[in-house]
């Protein structure tokens, strides 16, 4: 039996686990069965808290169907958020060890409440080789895909995990669910790609709603977030600052210099337990 603890950046949910001991080790049944919403605790994924050798601490995630994504941006607030709470780290400003690397947060605390958390994402990769895709144009913009008998225009790139976007007039949910496990698993992407489907309200501001690769239809994605306001730009039709609206809430997100990546939103805590019965497996 171990302690865990419910987070959520604007519905994207994660069960985050202190395991700086090292002596939790989850098998692949364990994963999926404690995010069942049916039969588990229920969850978009699980976080683990680790010691890090290069950097204040390490956060290790898996989806929720047992898969191991490089970056969360909704899981980095989250995970942010509970080191300070917890003082595991005291810190306003912390080095998060990923595989997508090194990533700095600012948290912005007030009346030692964390209200929000401003993540340093990193650099896009336009590389169709790093996304990957088998579409052999760096940077993959306009390129028109067949989708259930519809022509689709993409833009796709790596943003810690790849993820390819839609600009679309009119945005509804079947969209996203019948198109989006289309487009995820869709043969140009050998290793499947997070869906975006993004209406433009103006030059700042864009509606948003993700199809996570590993996780179905999520009510939100950081890095599906920041990959839209990329896409946006290098297709002229946004600028470096915009607000981006969500399924669960709003996130801010920055490319001003085309350099760095800036993400700023929300995190909150939902409830604490504890969990028996899993099956100890080192994955």
């Amino acid at each position: 039996m171990f302690s865990f603890y419910k987070y959520h950046g604007l519905g994207n949910d994660f069960i985050i686990i202190d395991n700086r001991k090292s002596n939790i080790k989850l098998s692949f049944n364990s994963i999926v069965k404690m995010c069942s919403r049916n039969f588990g605790i229920g969850a978009d994924g699980i976080v683990l808290v680790e010691e890090s050798i290069t950097a204040d601490i390490k956060m290790t995630i898996y989806n929720s169907d047992g898969s191991k994504p490089n970056m969360c941006g909704n899981a980095l607030r989250c995970f942010g958020k509970f080191v300070y709470d917890r003082a595991i780290i005291r810190n306003q400003v912390l080095m998060v060890e990923t595989p997508a690397g090194i990533m700095r947060l600012e948290l912005k605390v007030k009346s030692n409440v964390v209200e929000a958390v401003r993540v340093n994402m990193g650099r896009p990769v336009f590389d169709y080789k790093a996304i990957p895709c088998t579409v052999e144009k760096t940077p993959i913009m306009g390129h028109d895909i067949q989708i259930a008998g519809e022509s689709y225009s993409i833009t796709s790139l790596l943003m810690g995990v790849p993820h390819t976007v839609v600009f679309v007039n009119e945005l509804n949910d079947n969209m996203v669910m019948e198109k989006g496990k289309l487009i995820e698993s869709n043969s140009l992407f050998p290793q499947k790609t997070n869906v975006n489907f993004v209406k433009v309200m103006s030059r700042d501001e864009i509606l948003l709603r993700t199809w996570e690769r590993g996780a179905g239809y999520t009510f939100a994605c950081g890095t599906g977030a920041c990959a839209s306001v990329v896409a946006g730009i290098i297709n002229n039709i946004l600028d470096g600052k915009v607000l981006v609206h969500t399924r669960g809430g709003d996130l801010t997100i920055e490319w001003k210099n085309k350099k760095d990546v800036f993400m700023e939103g929300p995190a909150e805590e939902v409830f604490i337990g504890s969990y028996a019965g899993y099956e100890i497996n080192s994955l």
